[in-house]
């Protein structure tokens, strides 16, 4: 019999910076070209050496660890910087849309109890009325602030080891708009983001050190910050940042100059990019697009190969699960499928009674499990309840699995829609058209484009005598909603197709919307 103490068991140490960059200058890649900006690029000691900077002045802010810290920029090296330092000194990113409208934003950050913001020029108006309406920051910094801080604190932290976080420490928060349309933020661990980069960077889209990304999605999106910053950071390549708006001009001068090899974006930029008058041979660099966001039609599939020549990987990912966990694979595509499940996930299809569905082209609500699943929703616990359910996590989608084994969507669970990628609550819109003095009654729905991408459509009844000004109510909800938000129709109705109950038949508006011929 042995005396003493309960026997201690030794937790691996893990943090997510040290793997993304510390990592790469022990392995000798030190002068390897870690970042291509528009003014600026770094190699990873280069930026080993800014996010060690920006860490010791974020400790010498009286930052802790697990303590979050709010970014609300452009995609561009600061952002980058800071998401790293972030995590190196053990606390939690919290990458904000700079999408978000003053009062969206404000509630964020007072949801995330965040003490500091960082901003940059471009949203610095934005940020500071935001930071008015809540008591929770601080204080607004900007990187170079924060770089001269830790230079006067001294060297003694620059050169030390990141905080020993352990796997499970938080690491990220993304923030997702889930089904009741609140913001919501999905908490993932430093473990997350090396699983995400075995998972799909290296063992479907096989990356190597060679590559160069470019993503139409930010950095705030779960999608963004996988393209960007986890899937070249972890195999020694390098991204390329363009913190402008995605249009398919500015993305083709970018492939031109900067020569991408893999290229992220959403159905909607594949619609702008056959629209342009772009040459086909802006994107000769390119070996694999990756499409995500919203389901990719096989039209639009088969139009941008025709044209531009390169493949496009259409995949399924969410918030909750941090990137893609249903994929096409390079050389086998089901155009109009999401793919197959990767190998480290497991899905299955349930029925409306949480039943397993075993045949094939029977339609269900997907669940997926995977060990990249966030730890669930911060201060939500009846929404991660309703989501996390054990060891799977409840995707809200309808699809149904193919006789080849791959899985198509068709549609949500509920009434949400997905606008540009982005998913879109017609509560919010409706409250706001209700709070104008012409409208009685209005329902929002999706309506398909010709491409078979949602957009959000108003459905309205006028208030007794009032006359519909459809430009004014699209000005009156610009004024306080994000812009992927805005209805791209409004339409006039005597009266909103109810049930025997007084419900509104959305199914019957969301008919009428779908184009015909």
């Amino acid at each position: 019999m042995t005396r003493g103490g309960p026997t201690t068991v030794q937790r691996e140490k893990f943090n997510a910076a040290d793997y993304l960059v510390a990592r790469q200058i022990r392995a000798g890649n030190g002068h390897c070209v870690a970042v291509v900006a528009l003014n600026r690029t770094l190699s990873y000691a280069e930026l080993d050496r800014e996010v060690r900077r920006a860490a010791r002045g974020l400790r010498a802010l009286g930052i802790r660890p697990e303590e979050r810290i709010a970014m609300c920029m452009a995609d561009d090296v600061d952002l980058l910087v800071l998401i790293l330092a972030t995590m190196h000194i053990g606390a939690v990113a919290v990458p904000c849309s700079t999408m978000l409208t003053p009062g969206e934003l404000g509630e964020l950050l007072t949801d995330s109890r965040t003490r500091i913001v960082f901003d940059d020029t471009r949203f610095s108006d934005v940020v500071e009325e935001a930071v008015a309406s809540t008591t929770e920051v601080e204080c607004i910094h900007t990187l170079d602030q924060l770089l001269a801080r830790g230079m006067s604190a001294g060297a003694s932290d620059a050169d030390g080891e990141p905080y020993p976080t352990w796997p499970d420490s938080p690491a990220v928060w993304q923030y997702t708009s889930g089904t009741t349309g609140t913001p919501k933020a999905a908490m993932h661990r430093h473990a997350d983001i090396r699983i995400i980069a075995q998972a799909y960077g290296h063992g479907v889209l096989n990356i190597g050190s060679d590559d160069r990304f470019l993503s139409v999605a930010k950095l705030f999106f779960g999608y963004g910050m996988g393209n960007s910053l986890v899937f070249p950071l972890s195999t020694g390549a390098t991204t390329l940042l363009e913190p402008g708006n995605p249009t398919a001009e500015l993305f083709a001068e970018r492939a031109r100059r900067d020569r991408p090899t893999l290229l992220f974006a959403t159905p909607a930029f594949w619609t702008k990019l056959l629209a342009s008058d772009v040459q086909a041979d802006a994107f000769a660099s390119v070996r694999l697009g990756i499409s995500a966001g919203e389901a990719l039609p096989a039209p639009l599939y088969y139009r941008m190969r025709s044209r531009f020549g390169f493949e496009i990987l259409d995949g399924l990912g969410s918030t909750e699960m941090m990137h893609i966990y249903i994929s096409n694979r390079p050389g086998r595509v089901h155009p109009g499928s999401s793919g197959w499940p990767l190998g480290n996930y497991d899905v299955e299809l349930r029925d409306e009674f949480g039943r397993r569905i075993d045949e094939d082209e029977v339609a269900g609500e997907l669940y997926v499990r995977g060990d990249s699943a966030a730890s669930g929703y911060w201060c939500r616990t009846d929404a991660t309840r309703r989501v996390f359910i054990g060891e799977w996590v409840r995707s809200g989608d309808i699809y149904r699995r193919n006789l080849d084994a791959s899985y198509s969507f068709l549609g949500r669970t509920d009434d949400m829609l997905k606008s540009s990628g982005i998913w879109v609550s017609p509560i919010e819109i409706e409250e706001r058209l209700l709070a104008h003095s012409t409208v009685a009654e209005v329902a929002v729905v999706a309506m398909s484009d010709s491409d078979n991408l949602e957009k959000p459509v108003a459905y309205i009844v006028p208030a007794s005598g009032a006359k519909i000004d459809k430009d004014e109510l699209v000005r009156w909800c610009r004024d306080v909603l994000a812009p992927f938000k805005l209805p791209r129709a409004i339409l006039e109705l005597a009266e909103l197709p109810k049930t025997a109950t007084g419900k509104v038949r959305r199914d019957i508006l969301r008919a009428r919307s779908r184009p015909h011929g």
